[in-house]
């Protein structure tokens, strides 16, 4: 279980009713988390900002597993161009930041589609596949800078 996050005003909250938390199996927080909080970028990745800050979650050092990793590097494309190319390596980094639930068995499947419905927004749209063959899909937002 997983406490669940709202969609308040294109923001992710907590979810509350009668004061209470609300939880989630659905991995609707996971999902969110996965994508939304920064990996550390790789050696090779261009810092959009021009900087040597390569982020990343403190914890992956310690990790349980060499080379666990937390997050996704859709930060890194906050200043390209709104591009086939882009969407594809958004769909790249969606999977990669995604990839832990096919290694711990959590789903089956999963498919990341990034598409550019408004100007400046990356949708990505991503579909999963439980073991048990139900099938969640959700659409997140990344708003280019």
């Amino acid at each position: 279980m997983d406490i669940t996050l709202d969609d308040v005003d294109g923001l992710l909250d907590v979810a509350l009713l009668d004061g209470d938390l609300v939880t989630d199996d659905g991995l609707r927080t996971a999902v969110a988390f996965s994508l939304l909080c920064d990996r550390r970028a790789e050696e090779d990745d261009i810092i959009p900002d021009g900087t040597d800050n390569r982020r990343g979650w403190w914890a992956d050092a310690i990790a349980d597993q060499d080379g666990d990793k937390w997050g996704s590097r859709l930060w890194l494309l906050s200043r390209e161009k709104e591009l086939p190319e882009v969407r594809r390596r958004a769909e790249a980094y969606a999977e990669e930041a995604l990839d832990w639930l096919l290694a711990d068995g959590v789903v089956s499947e999963i498919v990341v589609t990034a598409e550019t419905l408004n100007r400046s927004v990356l949708w990505l749209r991503v579909d999963i596949q439980r073991g048990d063959g139900t099938r969640i899909s959700d659409r997140y937002q990344y708003v280019w800078s």
